[in-house]
């Protein structure tokens, strides 16, 4: 056999293993992840709250990050600002209607590199309503392992909205002209993730052998 017969052999040979793919899934914590609002009080100062249920995946390709994808579910009936009162007209019809819209959901459509950081676009479905939102995004942080043998790393995001463009648009007008709630509404995302465990008892895929090239005459 010639020395270009085995050669094309063995190339033939390494196209037929299965390539690794360089995307994992890293699901979000809920116990070490917040999702933070902050908004205007009669123009004059800011209340913060946070959902306190939160869940979700970030599909991460370490090769290139711009292929990956986000998806996160807020359990909007979560919510807490620390005032029992503000909390149940903040889930009445009024604002979330949680009794009609339990949760929210953002799924990513684009994720650019901005410097250091990462840009992510993605359709916010809140109160019925689907609009995108662009998210400033910190890491993700290097992997580590933790001494629970999960590895995990953390992200930190940002962003702002304008909660009339999803039809929540309730307030009340001042003697002085201003209103009692703004409509820009802050949002900050601290997530840790964890790497998803591939499933229990899942064989690793094969890899052909390549055919042993007979010795050249």
């Amino acid at each position: 056999m010639t020395t270009s017969k085995v050669l094309a052999l063995a190339a033939m040979s390494l196209l037929a293993i299965p390539a690794t793919a360089s995307a994992n899934t890293w699901e979000i914590d809920p116990a070490h992840s917040t999702i933070e609002f902050s908004v205007k009080h009669m123009m004059v100062s800011t209340v913060k709250g946070q959902f306190e249920k939160v869940k979700g995946a970030i599909e991460l390709d370490d090769k290139d990050v711009t292929k990956s994808t986000v998806e996160v579910t807020i359990d909007l009936t979560s919510v807490n600002t620390h005032e029992p009162k503000r909390d149940g007209h903040l889930k009445s019809p009024d604002f979330f209607d949680v009794a009609k819209y339990p949760t929210a959901t953002f799924k990513s459509t684009k994720v650019q590199k901005a410097g250091k950081k990462l840009k992510v676009t993605g359709d916010l479905t809140l109160h019925g309503v689907t609009k995108p939102v662009v998210l400033e995004v910190e890491g993700p942080s290097p992997a580590s392992k933790t001494p629970f043998g999960t590895t995990v790393r953390g992200v930190h995001a940002t962003g702002k909205l304008d909660r009339k463009d999803f039809e929540i648009g309730w307030n009340k007008v001042l003697d002085n002209g201003g209103v009692l709630v703004g409509n820009e509404v802050t949002l900050e995302f601290n997530a840790e993730l964890t790497e998803k465990a591939a499933p229990a008892g899942e064989p690793a895929p094969a890899k052909p052998v390549a055919p042993a090239a007979k010795p050249a005459k």
